[in-house]
């Protein structure tokens, strides 16, 4: 049994709670919105995917016996359309989501919901848009609007290349999410969030930093303690990193962290181990219907770079694109390519991953790599350097990569230099 699960939450109790009233009072529709509310805010803690299935049932409940005349259904729309969100469902969520605004223009969070399905899709102007409805009148006005505003727009300025600004936001966020008393898990979230913006920016102490304040707001956070591994892997501290993701994989099994502390294992030298580890991903990805739609892009990654079942991670990158169409998943797709030594077609999958100039080191190898295949080596030089540029240790195994395929190009450069400049 996960570890997280060991001792009831608050949420456990309110779960608790509400099936208590729904046995004695079963034709209240609110008390079917609050326990699928519960349930979402479960599967948020747990990661356990089973909990979208059960809010989504009893949301659909409430959905059902709400009036419609009343727009009693907007709440449970609402925490529906969070909950297809959640489960990939993008284009659902938002349709739930913008039915939500229709029938009652004051609910704000469907603005919210709304952003987030056209950022997950690659509509970055319109999630712009819906955010822009979150803005408070006033800096730093009312906490709940300030919370959701300052978390979303953090994400989107990250995407767009504005790490500095992506970091700013994100700290109002934690700031907002303090004053309005958010579920500690949500309070964490944002913590975490921050950290992995630190990450990105190439600065490992306020990552960690992050991290640990994520982890006392929820103690046990899965998030925290991978991000913690992902910190100290770069640091070198590879025992401590590795033990930091087996203790977030005791917490909530996840195919992306079994994948991290393969590769940790393996530049221990843990051959054997890193190997079992890779055996998990795989299982782990595809346990369930739900758990397939959910991670095709992390098996597709996780594929590509082990070598393994090639064609199959170009398969996984097509589907997700089918879903969503948001820069990771092109460059998903176009590292999938590359692997399979089809680095020209990876081209146009990768000038739409690089179209915001998203400051992620991993985004700038996979980049690097592709130019270098086709023989665009100045480009590939150009963005190499710009990856460890970020942060030299990006990752625990292709930071050494870039750093050797640069120096391979520079060296090049230099013999052609000097044969041009040959009396």
């Amino acid at each position: 049994m996960p570890a997280s699960w060991a001792q009831p939450s608050p949420t456990d109790e309110t779960v608790k709670f509400f099936q208590a009233r729904i046995s004695k009072d079963p034709d209240d529709f609110t008390n079917y919105d609050r326990l699928g509310a519960a349930y979402l805010q479960k599967g948020r803690e747990s990661c356990d995917l089973t909990y979208y299935e059960l809010a989504e049932k009893s949301l659909r409940k409430a959905m059902e016996m709400a009036s419609k005349e009343k727009e009693e259904a907007v709440s449970p729309q609402l925490h529906l359309a969070a909950t297809l969100f959640a489960e990939h469902r993008f284009a659902e969520s938002l349709a739930l989501a913008q039915g939500a605004l229709a029938s009652e223009p004051r609910a704000i969070v469907g603005n919210a919901i709304s952003g987030d399905a056209y950022l997950e899709t690659g509509e970055y102007e319109r999630a712009a848009e819906a955010y822009s409805k979150l803005k408070p009148s006033e800096p730093r006005g009312e906490a709940a609007l300030d919370y959701l505003y300052e978390s979303r727009i953090g994400n989107l300025s990250l995407l767009r290349g504005e790490t500095q600004a992506a970091i700013a936001h994100m700290q109002h966020a934690i700031a907002a999410a303090r004053r309005t008393n958010v579920p500690k898990e949500n309070l964490a979230w944002v913590q975490f969030t921050l950290g992995e913006y630190y990450w990105q920016a190439g600065d490992l102490l306020q990552a960690s930093a992050a991290a640990e304040a994520a982890l006392r707001s929820f103690p046990g956070y899965y998030r925290a303690l991978a991000l913690l591994g992902q910190v100290r892997a770069a640091q070198g501290k590879y025992t401590e990193s590795a033990k930091k993701y087996q203790k977030a994989l005791a917490s909530v099994p996840l195919p992306t962290y079994a994948a991290a502390l393969g590769d940790i294992l393996r530049k221990g030298g843990d051959a054997a181990g890193a190997q079992q580890e890779y055996d998990l991903v795989g299982y782990m990805a595809r346990l369930s219907a739900l758990n397939k739609t959910v991670y095709n892009r992390e098996l597709a990654i996780f594929y590509a770079d082990h070598g393994i079942n090639l064609a199959q991670a170009v398969t996984l990158a097509r589907k997700e694109l089918e879903v969503r169409h948001d820069v990771y998943s092109w460059d998903a797709l176009a590292w999938a390519l590359h692997q399979n030594g089809q680095s020209q077609e990876a081209l146009e999958a990768l000038q739409q991953a690089l179209r915001l100039d998203t400051k992620d080191p991993l985004l700038f190898f996979h980049a690097g790599m592709i130019y270098r295949a086709i023989g665009e080596r100045a480009k590939a030089a150009d963005y190499l350097r710009r990856a460890l540029a970020i942060n030299p240790k990006f990752h625990v195994l292709y930071s050494k990569v870039a750093e050797s395929t640069l120096a391979g190009l520079e060296r090049d450069s230099g013999g052609h230099e000097q044969a041009r400049n040959a009396p």
